[in-house]
């Protein structure tokens, strides 16, 4: 839904409290002297177990905790667990059940001297990270073993900007030093104006909130507590991982030379991820965190979204009565909020489809235009009265509705509707009357806690309640049945109010008003302050303004399931959410449940996809598209995708065309607009229609691929769409590059992020790259060169990598006309090449079953190889379960091999070790490859050729070999 703190009032009051939030970083005084460790010992199972002892108490921030138990635990060869609490009380931890880990060992609550403490350093080692620590003051360090490298060091001297370890009931505090030239990546939600890479001074909280995603820097939507760290010594990169598993809200304060966390209640639990790759990184962090979901193949085709919410709940001064802001908020405010596409195809969305005609048209447009659409979405126009699980009897009738479905289904079409969590208080409403006679709701003084929202009056359900988990599963039942929908999209879950505090619905007028806008608070509230949760000493930087932080959302005094405060849990509703909300859709005619959540947390990425929120149709919004995007590929999420063209308001049509361009090849690809902005859907420019034909039709005929992405994701967590340091550590050029990236290891996407441009300023790694969409066209790169690239208006530079077997079809209008299209595989080698190599891998499956595996009959994986060595060429599959694809009838119809030296002769093709009887309409062509001069070294211009291998008929789950004889013309 649309996010209403996007004012220009706004914007200069950010800035003003900016200012002096820097100020008050810089002047940082020190707190306390820390702990001293006074036992340790080593448990049965090998483990350390500590205590500390508060060196001197005071009462900044409330008083110490005096005694502490540190556990620390080598949990595998790769991941070391720090985990420190009070010794005497139990604490508020992410929920095991929630997020399933090893837990640590009961609090022995005596605290004595069980075990010697030395008086230097003493390490605790690993197979690859080794733990050290000294006692007085306490502190810990991290080393990694092979080359003795500190990766986090919490020891505090003089002549630092940070203190000791701090440990409060509701103010921890703990730093780390960190080398210069150290680059950092992660700790988000939020929008960085300066690219991927964390600038030292930038703000950095931690809580989920419900502003607008254009606002720099500050704390969106997500909360994730993960960064990875990317060193080069010497020409050697080596990258490690650091997660606080803490779901209270926090500052993280990046200096450049240390990083310091400072958090409002919970535990520190750390875990740290040796890496070294950063595709290992993001391994190790899945493997502990949970794998991201199995995404369906529709999933990947690209609907637009054109259905979008306005949520002004964030107008932090909107009951201080500042008129001029409110009203600059509401005009700037009812664009934002953006609803989401599904995953691998294109998805079409908007707020503001009154019925269902328009989306008739919309879908029936798209198929003119001859535009690929795999998913219809509706935001809450299909709803009646903005209640979830019902549907407007007059604009969108069910038995219409149904028809309408069942023409798309026919087609491979999808359709996915949004769901609010706040329930409508409204007596006569069945999911309010069973949700009331479960209990499923978060209490507020033994009540149910009011709020408002597009319904008007509202109940959160309280997912973290058994009972709120089967009563949601139900209605999620009912509602299917009502209308057989493909997926879910649940917006608001941060959780977003519009209004504040303790409210009741009012006697005097009425609520919601019918003729005024939604999101204005229109119920009788008053203020919490009272509770030391609703007014904690320590005062985050919330909403980029230190705003209250019940402000909009539930009151942090109210109460969850197992009386958990709202103050602990805030930053985990969206993550439940999701979690309930998949296991809801499983049940579902047993297929793969898609879910799209605006509000994630750690580990959200096993269960639903993301959009980035509400953006603006601007240059600088499409620029920032792609750090979130590679972000979330960090964070465990990697099917996310930011709103194409824009939210609000009305994108130019150049920014629209280069838009579709860029959002062609996000792995969620959806187009979304504001209820109150124009129509921008795909089609309505001649131009930019023509832009996503040329985009749409690549990204349909690379399904194959990034299909197999998702599985590679779903078995390693290796994000879709990765920086370039991803497959390039040791290139320094590459570590603060955000206007490119790579899909896998070996795509590159080079959009233009400029108006009024047709040229690209593009970096190319060492290594042959060839132009995906005219493979004539080839880059040699010696030692890793920016280059300019023509850009004409409808082009997007999209480069595939030499050593790389690329599978892809020919395309088509959904996944589904894609996907029973013929193979061809592109095989890279570098330009020119002698002897050289090349690999790829193809996943199939029945992308609906609710497992992504091999194994169950219904999945089908190969892995492709090739070589060229004493002028002859070969290439093979060795395939795993090749019953699925075989029963499919898929088969390769084309090779092209491009970087060869010369053209084919003398074909031979065997299928399962015996000669292809009839190779006689098999046949060759070859072309010489054009390079860009620019690039190429004056004394090695080896002639390449583009060979390609036509009229072959090679089934896909059948092990193949070719080769040939490579002729000099």
């Amino acid at each position: 839904m649309f996010s209403s703190s996007s004012s220009s009032f706004r914007l200069c009051t950010l800035l003003f409290v900016f200012l002096l939030y820097i100020n008050v970083v810089s002047s940082t005084n020190k707190i306390g002297q820390g702990y001293r460790l006074i036992s340790i010992e080593e448990s049965p199972d090998g483990n350390l177990v500590g205590h500390l002892q508060v060196k001197q108490k005071n009462n900044i921030y409330g008083p110490d905790i005096p005694h502490l138990q540190l556990f620390v635990r080598h949990e595998t060869q790769d991941r070391l667990r720090v985990h420190i609490t009070d010794a005497e009380r139990q604490r508020w931890e992410v929920p095991y059940n929630l997020l399933p880990r090893e837990q640590p060992p009961p609090l022995m609550k005596t605290i004595g001297k069980s075990g010697k403490v030395p008086l230097t350093a003493s390490e605790f080692s690993g197979t690859k990270l080794i733990f050290s620590y000294t006692s007085d003051p306490f502190g810990f360090a991290v080393r990694r073993k092979s080359n003795g490298q500190t990766l986090f060091n919490s020891s505090s001297e003089e002549s630092d900007p940070f203190g000791n370890l701090v440990f409060k009931d509701q103010y921890l505090e703990i730093s780390t030093k960190l080398p210069k030239d150290a680059s950092l990546y992660g700790l988000g939600e939020n929008t960085q104006p300066h690219g991927i890479k964390l600038q030292p001074n930038d703000p950095y909280t931690l809580y989920t909130t419900d502003i607008s995603a254009i606002n720099l820097n500050a704390d969106l939507y997500g909360s994730h507590p993960i960064y990875m760290d990317l060193r080069n010594v010497g020409g050697e990169a080596l990258a490690h991982g650091v997660l606080l598993l803490n779901s209270n809200g926090m500052d993280v304060f990046y200096r450049g030379s240390s990083l310091t966390y400072k958090i409002i209640g919970g535990v520190l639990d750390f875990y740290f991820f040796a890496g070294s790759s950063p595709l290992a990184v993001v391994d190790q962090y899945t493997a502990l965190v949970g794998r991201p979901a199995p995404m369906p193949y529709w999933a990947f085709d690209y609907v637009k979204h054109a259905f979008y919410h306005i949520n002004f709940h964030a107008c932090p001064f909107d009951e201080l009565g500042d008129l001029n802001y409110l009203i600059s908020v509401l005009l700037l405010s009812a664009f934002c909020n953006i609803i989401e596409p599904l995953e691998m195809g294109f998805h079409q969305c908007r707020w503001g489809y009154h019925n269902l005609s328009v989306v008739e048209d919309v879908v029936e447009n798209y198929r003119k235009a001859k535009i690929p659409l795999d998913v219809i979405w509706n935001d809450d126009d299909h709803m009646d009265g903005h209640k979830d699980f019902t549907l407007n009897p007059k604009n969108y009738p069910r038995e219409k509705l149904l028809a309408f479905l069942d023409k798309v289904h026919s087609r491979g079409m999808k359709y996915i509707v949004i769901i609010d969590p706040g329930i409508g208080v409204n007596s006569s409403y069945g999911v309010y009357q069973r949700g009331m006679a479960n209990d499923v709701f978060i209490k507020h003084e033994g009540e149910p806690y009011l709020a408002q929202v597009w319904p008007g009056p509202v109940y959160f359900p309280d997912f973290l309640n058994p009972k709120t988990v089967s009563w949601w599963t139900d209605e999620v039942r009912r509602f299917h049945q009502l209308v057989p929908v493909d997926g879910l999209w649940i917006d608001m879950n941060e959780a977003s109010n519009f209004c504040s505090g303790k409210c009741k619905i009012p006697t005097t007028h009425q609520c919601p008003n019918a003729t005024g806008p939604g999101w204005i608070c229109c119920l009788d509230c008053k203020n919490i302050t009272k509770t030391r949760w609703d007014d904690p000493p320590y005062k985050i930087n919330a909403s980029g303004i230190q705003a209250p932080i019940g402000y909009k959302t539930i009151a942090t005094s109210a109460v969850h399931y197992n009386g958990v405060l709202e103050y602990d849990a805030h930053s985990l509703y969206g993550f439940s959410h999701s979690i309930a909300t998949n296991k809801a859709l499983q049940g579902l005619e047993g297929k793969r449940p898609f879910v799209l959540s605006r509000s994630t947390f750690v580990g959200s990425g096993s269960y639903a996809a993301h959009w980035t929120g509400d953006n603006q149709g601007t240059w600088e919004n499409l620029k920032y598209s792609i750090s979130t995007m590679l972000n979330f590929g960090i964070f465990g999420v990697p099917m996310v995708g930011s709103d194409i063209c824009g939210f609000y308001p009305q994108p130019t049509e150049e920014l629209c065309n280069r838009w579709i361009e860029l959002g062609a090849f996000y792995p969620f690809s959806r187009d979304h607009a504001n209820f109150y902005s124009p129509r921008q859907e795909l089609y309505i420019w001649n131009s930019v229609a023509e832009s996503a034909r040329n985009a749409l039709g690549m990204r349909y005929k690379l399904l194959p691929y990034l299909y197999t992405l998702n599985y590679e994701a779903h078995i390693s967590g290796a994000p879709m769409a990765r920086p370039l340091f991803f497959s390039f550590p040791n290139l320094t050029e590459c570590y603060g590059l955000s206007t490119q990236f790579l899909l896998g290891s070996s795509v590159m996407v080079s959009p233009v992020l400029k108006r009024g441009t047709s040229k690209v300023k593009a970096l190319f790694p060492p290594g042959t790259w060839y132009n995906l969409f005219d493979m004539t066209q080839a880059i040699v790169s010696k030692q890793g060169h920016y280059l300019s690239l023509d850009a004409p208006l409808h082009v997007i530079n999209v480069h595939v990598y030499q050593n790389t077997i690329l599978p892809m079809q020919r395309g088509g209008l959904t996944s589904r006309e894609a996907r029973m299209t013929p193979f061809s595989l592109v095989v890279t080698f570098p330009t020119g090449v002698a002897n050289g190599e090349a690999k790829g891998k193809l996943f199939l499956d029945e992308d609906e079953l609710p497992e992504m595996k091999l194994g169950n009959g219904y999945s089908t994986y190969i892995e492709f190889y090739a070589s060229v060595t004493e002028k002859t060429v070969k290439v093979w599959s060795e395939v795993e379960e090749g019953k699925y694809a075989l029963e499919k009838g898929w088969t390769i119809e084309k090779v092209t091999v491009l970087g060869l030296a010369g053209f084919g002769e003398e074909l031979a093709v065997e299928i399962d070790g015996k000669p292809m009887a009839d190779v006689s309409k098999v046949e060759f062509n070859a072309v010489e490859q054009k390079f860009l001069e620019k690039l190429e070294d004056g004394g090695d211009k080896r002639k390449s050729m583009m060979v390609d291998v036509k009229g072959l008929e090679l089934p896909v789950g059948k092990n193949f070999a070719m080769s040939w004889k490579m002729g000099i013309n």
